[in-house]
């Protein structure tokens, strides 16, 4: 087999080498001026004990290598350019046949890279690497691992065995790599990820702090969990002696930064944050758990790279603080609430906010006549019954989720843009608004706020009439920002985490039921009315007062779920949880589901029942 390494960079460079010094066939592609110093003097290839010329080919792109069947596909690139370089090989001729019927290994961090591969080649793999390498001087490649140049967690994506890559295995110990062919890929590349958080934080920081990256990682942890991905311990769980690879000095010089922190010290313009810090703030997004801290740390470090700017631009102390303030953010009332004062003052910006008014409650049809009668300037009126539901259907409730495409829809009539900030507001404790905030949060739009005391709090002038009609915003909403359960899940939950029920008592204990076929509650659902949310004025309860109310109930120690009587005042529950740090799912069918359906067992009474 001749492989073909795509990417020349610290491990690209290194394995051609290896490989080429084992005898093994191989063609690097190598671009710019790396790739010119190493076709006129071949590579200058350092390893703790040893330097070398090393004299392999070399090309610059596609159209220099003419392919065979019996070549194998190497992807070396940084994990942002994934895409440009599959685009560029996928459908390259390659003897009788096409590069996509070649076998693709890919040695990238991330979890991003083999998926991609995946739409066009048949035979992925990939591996789990870990392979201290320097390239910050073109022509240059210093390989620092004390005993071997790296370790490779081999396998085949997703998962599982393809005979060949035994075959590829052989050829990677050939060239003195150690090698463990693993059959669960994605846990391994999981645990690699986790590891390579560090990559960030030295890079904006100069250093690799290890308080910070912690936090980083602990949230990662928090991601895979709810997202069901394994994580390997890359340091425990194999039988690989780790010190192999222990960096130590190379031709003369330490080892200094990682990957991302040598990009950034070569000017390279971009970083591979989007697929290491990102991937943790996708899969959060994905799956309903905040990632304050990896998302900071992404956007930072992006920005910095497309400025240019020299590793260690920023302070350790100042990165914290941030981190700490971004934590906040999420887990305190300002992640979900804002004050009548600090909207006037949004009001008053270069970009105020889009202002949606709810008027909505329970046997009072007229909340648009009372919109007309007096409202926040700017307010655009939402209809709860039409844009924020699906019409009721017994086997979904009375309020089922809208479908996305209507609440798009619905969205960008209200003026929302990709990036806009939301407040919302009612004249009945947000006991309406919260439906709009939750929906719009769940569907993926990041900074939607409560009025905090609703319009009763507003003490600046009121419009009457239908007011101007916003410019037609952009949104694109994405579902599943927010957790929900099912009707099975809401019966299950009780068993192993907390279901409120967010009705009124004598409801929840089936002395009346106004609205719904029968009376009762969800068994072993516990009895937390929406209304003891919130004090004088309207005004939600600070946020020591909930939490000590939600974790007297349980809540906070597991999964925490709600529901009310159509999965309008469930959101309201939802929000006075999120600002008592507590995240918790919504149950969009609710009562008015459940009682439906004949089958569905009810409690009565004060006590939870038996679930």
């Amino acid at each position: 087999m001749r492989y073909v390494i795509i990417g020349a960079g610290a491990v690209g460079s290194t394995v051609a080498a290896q490989l080429h010094l084992a005898g093994i066939s191989v063609v690097l592609i190598a671009r710019g001026e790396h790739g010119k110093a190493i076709r006129e003097d071949g590579l200058r290839y350092l390893r703790p004990e040893s330097e070398r010329r090393v004299h392999l080919p070399v090309a610059a792109d596609s159209r220099e290598v003419e392919l065979t069947a019996d070549d194998v596909l190497v992807l070396a690139t940084k994990a942002q350019h994934t895409e440009d370089v599959l685009r560029e090989w996928s459908w390259r001729p390659a003897g009788d046949g096409l590069a996509a019927d070649l076998p693709l290994v890919s040695l990238q961090n991330g979890l991003e890279s083999e998926r991609a591969a995946l739409r066009r080649f048949g035979s992925v793999f990939g591996a789990s690497i870990w392979l201290p390498a320097t390239y910050l001087t073109p022509g240059e490649v210093s390989a620092e691992g004390a005993r071997a140049p790296g370790i490779f967690w081999l396998g085949t994506y997703p998962d599982g065995r393809n005979p060949r890559v035994d075959a590829i295995a052989e050829d990677f110990r050939r060239a003195e790599f150690v090698v463990r062919v693993v059959t669960d890929l994605s846990r391994w590349k999981a645990g690699k990820l986790l590891s390579n958080l560090v990559n960030a934080v030295d890079a904006l920081c100069g250093e690799q702090v290890k308080s910070i990256v912690d936090e980083l990682r602990d949230e990662g942890l928090r991601v895979f969990a709810a997202a069901g991905i394994g994580v390997a311990d890359l340091r425990n769980e194999s039988d690989v002696d780790l010190s192999v690879v222990k960096a130590v000095e190379t031709g003369g010089r330490a080892r200094r930064g990682t990957s991302t922190w040598q990009s950034m010290v070569r000017g390279a313009g971009s970083v591979e944050v989007d697929f290491l810090n990102g991937e943790i703030v996708l899969l959060g997004r994905l799956h309903g758990v905040p990632t304050p801290l990896n998302a900071l740390v992404q956007r930072r470090l992006s920005l910095a790279a497309e400025r240019g700017e020299r590793p260690g631009s920023m302070d350790a102390d100042e990165l914290r603080r941030e981190l700490e303030e971004a934590a906040r953010e999420v887990s305190s009332p300002g992640g979900v609430l804002i004050t009548a004062g600090e909207l006037a003052g949004q009001m008053e910006s270069e970009d105020p906010p889009v202002l949606l008014d709810v008027r909505w409650a329970l046997g009072d049809p007229h909340g648009h006549q009372h919109y007309l009668d007096g409202h926040i300037p700017g307010a655009v009126y939402v209809d709860l019954d039409t844009e924020l539901a699906s019409p009721p259907a017994p086997a979904e409730g009375r309020h089922p989720l809208p479908a996305l495409d209507d609440l798009q829809t619905a969205a960008r009539r209200w003026g929302v843009r990709e990036n806009s900030r939301v407040v919302v507001y009612d004249d009945n404790g947000n006991l309406a608004a919260a439906r709009a905030w939750w929906l719009l949060r769940w569907a993926g739009v990041a900074d939607v706020r409560l009025l905090d005391g609703g319009l009763a709090a507003w003490t600046g002038p009121l419009e009457s009439g239908f007011g101007s009609s916003p410019q037609p915003g952009d949104v694109v909403l994405k579902p599943g920002h927010l957790p929900v359960l099912t009707v099975e899940d809401a019966a299950a939950l009780p068993r192993t985490g907390v279901l409120l029920d967010a009705r009124a008592g004598e409801r929840y204990r089936g002395e009346q039921e106004p609205v719904d076929p029968r009376a009762g509650h969800i068994p072993g659902a516990l009895s937390a009315p929406t209304g003891e949310n919130l004090g004088a004025g309207g005004r939600f309860r600070p946020a020591a007062e909930l939490a000590e109310r939600f974790r007297g109930l349980g809540a906070g120690d597991g999964a925490v779920g709600v529901y009310c009587g159509s999965g309008v005042t469930a959101a309201h529950e939802i929000a006075a949880l999120a600002i008592a740090g507590i995240e918790a799912a919504l149950y969009p069918g609710s009562w008015s589901q459940w009682s439906s359906d004949a089958d569905r067992p009810v409690a009565t009474g004060p006590e939870p029942g038996e679930a």
